[in-house]
């Protein structure tokens, strides 16, 4: 079997595609929607008047410690970024693929390749800092052909 899966994702969403050897040609195998990512509602926001707004930390000393500030777009990417890595590292294991290719949003990329499995990281053959996702059919492909340096 040779087989190669190129995911082409962004923070939002994200398509699975196995990469076809004599022609290039994708064929979709998965789609992926963040739905917490398109949720629009506002943070919650604390009381900042009074002590609440004084960086009481975890010991209780006024001052000396402040919570880390995680946005909470970011805990979002990484729980997709999570569950992206979990279908990628299934179908390395499951011999689905021979190679990965990842073509995504570069926060997302970021997120993605460290929840790699090993055996997934092994196989992956291209990580490619781009966002197709709004392309498809011929032009996805050669956008795809493109990102890998391929001929058409």
């Amino acid at each position: 079997m040779d087989t190669t899966w190129v995911l082409v994702a962004n923070g939002e969403c994200a398509r699975c595609f196995e990469r076809r050897t004599e022609d290039h040609a994708l064929i979709e195998l998965a789609d992926f929607v963040h739905l917490q990512s398109h949720q629009t509602s506002p943070p919650a926001v604390g009381d900042v008047s009074g002590d609440a707004g004084k960086g009481h930390g975890r010991t209780g000393h006024a001052g000396t410690q402040f919570e880390p500030h995680t946005e909470a777009h970011a805990k979002e990417r990484g729980n997709f970024a999570n569950e992206l890595a979990h279908f990628l590292n299934q179908g390395v294991s499951a011999h689905q693929c021979d190679r990965l290719v990842l073509i995504s949003s570069p926060a997302l990329l970021g997120e993605l390749k460290p929840r790699l499995s090993v055996a997934a990281t092994k196989a992956l053959q291209a990580a490619v800092a781009s966002d197709l996702t709004h392309y498809t059919g011929q032009e996805l492909k050669e956008r795809v052909d493109q990102a890998l340096a391929l001929p058409h």
